[in-house]
């Protein structure tokens, strides 16, 4: 599905009730790295995406939540400008 082999950059982004957002942070952040309140982003493998994504449903209430995912097949094109604080970021991977 993406030229470079199976990998591919990811930003997730959730809106879920209050008591699941500390699952739902911690699960994503396995994976991927925090970048603000209810982002995150990442190079991910086709197949670890798809455990991201069985362990959200699991946490998840598809009546109440959401959670969207952007797939870019390369980083190339990427330009990211932040205005204020900086929340978060590769450093902060767990």
């Amino acid at each position: 599905m993406f030229p470079n082999g199976d990998n591919m950059f990811v930003i997730l982004v959730y809106d879920v009730e209050q008591k699941r957002v500390n699952k739902v942070l911690k699960t994503c952040r396995k994976y991927l790295y925090w970048v603000q309140n209810s982002v995150l982003e990442g190079e991910i493998t086709e197949s670890r995406l798809t455990k991201l994504k069985m362990e959200l449903e699991r946490i998840i209430d598809k009546e109440k939540d959401s959670v969207i995912i952007y797939r870019f097949s390369t980083r190339k094109y990427q330009v990211i400008e932040t205005m204020g604080i900086k929340k978060g970021g590769e450093e902060n991977i767990l």
